[in-house]
């Protein structure tokens, strides 16, 4: 594949816009860091240290365990755990032994893992020892027949059904037989996606998609990193395949020190940049929203970190102006999806960072936005259309699901199902997802255009828009903020603001105020779950 487009260009020499790729694994990629630099830091979690030749030494380890119970190639493997050194020696000891890791949320219900465990037909399951209690009350009805658990107390307690981590581990002779992978067609991960419209589907990520993901970030920031002398705050959890790839495997590609926080507690993010000084910090939204309005930022030292990548959701303009203003540092909004492994673009630290775009495609990725109705035609610079992405990063397909497999890979390309339009030097930008356009009217709303502009007041700390029913429109706006703390402000005098800032199709008609709004635990604002709320209050009639 030969790529010619306008987006190469921006690409400096030394930096390839093409690649050609190794037929290699991630657990070989880190056996090759282990032998590099045996003695570095791969892990950090508060007080203990993984060197990575114990990490390389663990996995495998954990790889003969699951060899020893009986796992063969392509049996799936689901991992449930926090970020912890548990979850990347379980993840590589996985691929080590040939299976599939499937990646579990676990902030999941019963109902909720039932279905992904059946699913999936995971045999196996490594999961968090408060969590366990869910896994207990549903085992019965899925295909589980081991049961690990990851604990973090000195004492251990009894379990019935399950084995601790440690006692797991010692059941393996180190030495693993060798399984054929073909890294092109062999599945390593099952990466589920939210299920917003409808059943979670699998994302069947090979092993040479999430290799070939990680080399392409690698390539992409090369200038901006050394190997062996970075350091990684990674705080957005690994169940998510941006915390995987651009946290997770890129930091064993660098020969990073991996810094691991369970959750985003901000006062700790904080005290652990002030402490670690990490030079890397991939993240979302949410987490620069909360930094930038913490009274005293500027005191953690935060300007040792070089690249913030933001991904999984967009970056308001206000947010990233404010965060660089106070901290000094800069971040390069990306984009990506399950089905890609997931990083296709972002804005480059080589060339011209447009606020507001997601920036260029990854070396040897392909894209176009091409027209809503066919699919087929693509756009003039600057039209709105569907992306869609062609690349050595995109998915197989589902996992037993032959029909959504074939009306999302069509010819070649992945159609994202996210609307945008690109500039004439290709730098692409997401106008919103399909399913979350406003019809007002007749006029097509796009949430996001809303919600830049509601960032803008001075009183907004969170901004999301949302269509409601509305007899006579078809659909009004309505927007759920969050204020500042030490602002204040009324929905009158918000929408009166939004009057002089915005078409008046696109005023929000209804605005609701919250101390908070329901997130993902990466931080997603999750617009789906205020959509289909049914308490939404109905104030359309008495503005009519």
């Amino acid at each position: 594949m030969t790529i010619e487009q306008v987006w190469t260009s921006h690409y400096p020499k030394g930096i390839s816009a093409e690649m050609e790729f190794a037929d290699k694994t991630m657990p070989q990629l880190l056996s090759e860091t282990a032998k590099k630099i045996p003695d570095h830091i791969a892990i950090k979690f508060y007080q203990k240290e993984m060197s990575y030749k114990e990490l390389d030494l663990f996995s495998t380890v954990f790889a003969s365990s699951l060899q020893q119970t009986g796992i063969q190639k392509n049996d799936r493997v689901a991992i449930m755990l926090p970020n912890c050194p548990q979850y990347i020696i379980s993840y590589y000891g996985v691929l080590k032994a040939g299976a599939i890791v499937t990646q579990i949320n676990p902030m999941l219900l019963e109902n909720e893992l039932l279905y992904l465990l059946n699913d999936s037909g995971a045999e196996t399951i490594v999961v968090y020892e408060p969590l366990y209690p869910r896994i207990q009350a549903i085992a019965k009805e899925t295909s589980l027949k081991n049961i690990i658990v990851v604990s973090f107390e000195t004492e251990k307690t009894v379990l019935d059904q399950a084995v601790h981590f440690e006692a797991f581990v010692e059941k393996g002779t180190g030495k693993v037989a060798t399984v054929a992978i073909d890294p092109a067609e062999d599945v390593a991960v099952l990466q589920y996606t939210g299920g917003t419209t409808g059943l979670s589907k699998g994302a069947m990520l090979t092993h040479r998609n999430i290799a070939v993901n990680a080399l392409q970030s690698q390539e992409f920031f090369k200038d901006e990193v050394t190997f062996g002398e970075e350091s990684c705050l990674t705080v957005i959890p690994l169940f998510h395949v941006f915390a995987m790839s651009s946290a997770m495997n890129l930091s064993i590609l660098n020969g990073s020190k991996n810094i691991l926080l369970p959750r985003f507690d901000l006062e700790e993010v904080l005290e652990t940049i002030k402490r670690e000084q990490p030079t890397t910090f991939p993240g979302v939204p949410t987490m620069y929203i909360a930094i930038t309005n913490h009274p005293k930022a500027k005191e953690y030292g935060i300007d040792s970190i070089k690249i913030c990548n933001s991904g999984s959701a967009p970056m308001p303009l206000e947010t990233m102006k404010d965060f660089e203003n106070q901290t000094g540092a800069k971040i390069l909004e990306g984009y990506g999806l399950s089905e890609a492994s997931p990083v296709t673009h972002c804005n480059p630290p080589f060339a011209e960072r447009k606020p507001g775009s997601i920036g260029i495609g990854l070396p040897s990725t392909e894209y176009k936005v091409v027209d809503l109705a066919t699919g087929e035609k693509e756009v003039p610079a600057g039209e709105i259309g569907e992306l869609i992405i062609r690349g050595p990063q995109v998915m197989k397909g589902y996992w037993n699901m032959p029909e959504e497999t074939a009306n999302t890979l069509r010819n070649g390309w992945l159609f994202t199902g996210d609307i945008a339009k690109m500039d004439e030097n290709g730098y692409a930008y997401i106008v919103d997802r399909k399913k979350d356009l406003i019809i007002s009217s007749g006029y097509n709303v796009y949430p996001r255009d809303i919600e830049e502009v509601l960032y803008e007041h001075p009183a907004v700390q969170e901004a999301v828009a949302i269509g409601i029913a509305d007899p006579y429109r078809g659909e009004s706006v309505k927007a759920i903020i969050v204020k500042k703390a030490d602002k204040d402000i009324s929905e009158e005098q918000l929408i009166a603001w939004a009057k002089d800032k915005m078409a008046a199709y696109k005023v929000p008609r209804v605005i609701e105020f919250r101390d908070e709004l329901p997130k993902t635990n990466v931080g997603k604002i999750l617009r789906r779950a205020l959509r289909e709320e049914k308490n939404i209050t109905n104030k359309i009639s008495e503005i009519l």
